[in-house]
């Protein structure tokens, strides 16, 4: 089953804690602290594969966690950090934050990665809070917490070559006898119900990528039988080939009125190269016709060929007419980067917001110091010293006292940590 789109849970691996520990040795009577860092989480990339042509692995699995690094040691030993984990999506993948629909990615390369969530850093060892006053210190840093999202992933086929008709015209059988693909073909309307992808070999050095896409009717831009899902799988392409079924009562209204409905879709897909093949010559009705739809097509300034798909009759002439149109068609300039950076909020992870929940609780939240709290080993005197002293930095506390805050009162970092206010 040909499946273009999926959402997936997403989880970097958290940084591995760092150690508080003290050198001991025979004859030594006061080591010096040597806890080593944490290694660093894995970080979740998604990479482009070219062997991978649907989304169909994410309809089984949806969750993708990467593991996290391991706790720093003696002697100054820094913990292994994770391996990242790669999980692999076809070429032409867009990549969306699934709560906000904001673009993370357009992956369209083989091999391209991009990084949807980074791993952790590893927490710092005692050795790292040494300092002149506190030769001693009796304090670590836990590991940076993991980055975890939810994400819209969605299928673009890239092909050379689109190709477009009414139900019926004869895509299908255009497709089946250009290259190895084997669409399911009957001589009714919506026989493709999905994209089918094929390569045409011209030869032992020429080939062209062909995408056929199920029929398309009137109101297909707003999504009358699937048509929006379908069309969007001819945006990347470079050439269009369109199908005229030759039984049709006007090949010439069908024409106009695919054309119609691909450029109130997209007005970028009335601007590529068309070819123009009127299909089904081996019915003597349909070759009758011929001459009028050639004259009718050349009018609107359409280069227009023959075929019968059904007996193959002319198909290698036009496979090599579509290849040296997307030879001669111009590169169009990709909208989005080739390699996106990574996604990060535009918000000051500084800031914070005070507020009291329904027990009259003072709820202190923010990027950087919830994730600080993450960090901090609640049982070390030194942690926590260092976690006041960067509520006093960020101005939390100065907020807190001009909110109301007294001896007592619980003030909540997050959801999680819960303090008790002591001036």
């Amino acid at each position: 089953m040909f499946i273009d789109e999926a959402e997936i849970y997403v989880r970097s691996g958290k940084g591995g804690d760092g150690f508080m520990h003290f050198h001991r040795e025979k004859f030594v009577s006061r080591g010096g602290p040597d806890g080593g860092d944490g290694g660093r989480g894995g970080d979740l990339i998604l990479k482009v594969d070219r062997h991978l042509n649907t989304l169909a692995s994410f309809r089984h699995k949806t969750r993708y966690i990467a593991s996290d690094g391991l706790k720093g040691g003696i002697n100054n030993q820094t913990g292994k950090s994770a391996e990242n984990l790669i999980v692999k999506v076809p070429a032409g993948t867009i990549v969306r934050e699934k709560e906000t629909g904001a673009l993370l990615g357009d992956l369209t390369h083989d091999g391209q990665e991009l990084v949807v969530c980074k791993g952790g850093r590893g927490g710092r060892g005692n050795t790292h809070f040494v300092s002149p006053s506190n030769q001693a210190p009796r304090t670590a840093e836990k590991g940076e917490p993991y980055e975890e999202k939810n994400l819209s992933l969605e299928l673009k086929l890239i092909a050379d070559v689109g190709i477009v008709g009414v139900p019926n015209a004869g895509k299908s059988s255009f497709l089946a006898a250009a290259t190895n693909a084997t669409p399911k073909i009957a001589n009714y309307p919506f026989t493709t119900l999905e994209p089918n992808l094929g390569v045409a070999e011209l030869d032992a050095e020429h080939s062209i990528v062909l995408s056929d896409v199920p029929g398309l009717i009137e109101g297909a831009h707003m999504g009358v039988g699937l048509g929006d899902s379908f069309l969007r799988h001819i945006q990347r392409t470079r050439v269009i080939l369109h199908v005229l079924n030759g039984e049709s009562e006007d090949p010439i209204a069908d024409f106009d009125q695919i054309n119609q409905e691909m450029a109130l879709f997209d007005a970028k897909l009335g601007e590529k190269q068309q070819l123009v093949v009127y299909n089904k010559m081996d019915i003597p009705e349909a070759a009758e016709r011929w001459p009028e739809i050639e004259s009718a097509l050349k009018e609107r300034g359409y280069e227009a060929m023959n075929m019968s798909a059904a007996t193959s009759a002319n198909i290698k002439p036009i496979l090599w007419k579509l290849y040296e149109m997307v030879q001669n068609a111009p590169v169009e300039e990709e909208e989005i980067d080739e390699v996106l950076p990574l996604y990060t909020p535009e918000d000051d992870p500084r800031q914070f917001t005070i507020s009291r929940n329904d027990y009259g609780d003072y709820v202190v939240r923010g990027t950087a110091i919830e994730r600080a709290a993450k960090m901090t080993f609640w049982e070390h005197p030194g942690s926590l010293r260092r976690f006041q002293n960067l509520m006093r930095t960020l101005g939390i506390e100065d907020a807190l006292r001009q909110a109301g805050v007294e001896d007592g009162d619980t003030v909540m970092i997050g959801d999680s940590f819960e303090l008790e206010w002591v001036e």
